[in-house]
């Protein structure tokens, strides 16, 4: 199942459907298939002493590399563990934003908080706010801030491969900074919350274990995010890489890393299910997803969609709102 009919994609713009999204209607057909798939809903107890286990991990060596190693070791540290712990610990945001932590929505912000504490940035609430939008409005125009502005996708599409890696190297920040800019909400007392106890446990962890600790942290969230093997699952995600398709799977053993985010397909399906058992639901209904085009090699995308002329920020499907 594609995105649908698509209109003659324009030079310097996006790709357009004339349909819905596609995952509300698979889901409904599957569930009418395979009823039992429902079996699969609710949270994995795992996530919370995973969290605790990669953010006590993250610290540790943060305060270690911090105060005993020179500036080279911290950084190569930063990238090939540092890179993964923190996107690990922004993907438990992810699954927790659906709370699939907990049963509790409260207990899943609280953890989200702690998730969120060796990124350095609040983003834990403000994330989930604008998430739960990207799955119900999936490529609507000025509603899914998942996808690059226009005047973004202008400027990183005029110089080529060059722009391209600057884009790719700063994917996470653009990420992070669109949906206030573009969407902006009002803050609420979990906002505060996240806020207040990001800033406190910045300047406590500073105080206790320095400033070259703090800066292991926030390598970790720079280098982890951009030219990163794991980072490239911001691209494959959604990027168009087959005229039609908006939607991609990854099927790879990085997934074990990131609480199976890879099985995006599946997850936009059954946002419901945890990514411990989303690879259940490919094994139920294998002919929906072994038809789709997927990827096996994040690295391999970040590298095509670089080389690749014919992809860059406006390789994303859009839909207007029904009634325009």
């Amino acid at each position: 199942m594609s995105s649908g009919e698509l209109e003659v994609k324009k030079s310097g713009d996006f790709y357009w459907s004339k349909d819905e999204e596609p995952h509300a209607k698979r889901r409904r057909e599957i569930l009418a298939k395979y009823p039992e798939i429902k079996e699969l809903y609710g949270p994995d107890w795992t996530t919370c002493p995973q969290v605790f286990a990669v953010v006590t991990a993250q610290l540790a060596l943060a305060y270690y590399l911090g105060n005993y190693a020179p500036t080279a070791v911290m950084l190569v540290v930063a990238y090939v563990f540092g890179g993964f712990a923190t996107a690990n610990l922004f993907l438990a945001n992810h699954e927790l934003s659906h709370n699939l932590g907990f049963a509790s929505p409260m207990a899943n912000r609280v953890l989200g908080l702690v998730a969120n504490l060796p990124i350095g940035i609040p983003f834990s609430i403000s994330f989930k706010k604008y998430h739960l939008e990207h799955h119900m409005f999936q490529g609507h125009d000025a509603m899914d801030t998942d996808i690059p502005t226009k005047g973004e996708a202008k400027v990183f599409s005029m110089g080529g491969t060059l722009l391209k890696i600057v884009w790719v190297i700063g994917q996470l920040f653009f990420y992070a900074l669109r949906p206030g800019l573009v969407r902006p909400k009002s803050i609420g007392k979990w906002d505060v919350a996240n806020i207040v106890t990001q800033l406190a446990f910045n300047f406590a962890f500073v105080k206790f274990a320095g400033a070259r600790a703090f800066v292991y942290l926030l390598a970790s969230v720079f280098l982890g995010g951009g030219l990163h093997p794991v980072a490239g699952h911001f691209i494959s995600e959604h990027y168009v890489f087959h005229p039609g398709q908006e939607t991609y799977s990854y099927y790879g053993p990085l997934n074990m890393f990131v609480y199976n985010v890879g099985y995006h397909n599946e997850h936009h399906d059954f946002p419901k299910v945890a990514g411990n058992r989303l690879h259940k639901v490919r094994a139920i209904a294998p002919e929906y997803y072994n038809s789709l085009k997927y990827h096996t090699s994040w690295t391999k995308v970040i590298v095509s969609y670089i080389m690749d002329p014919n992809m860059g920020p406006f390789s994303r499907t859009m839909r207007k709102k029904k009634g325009e």
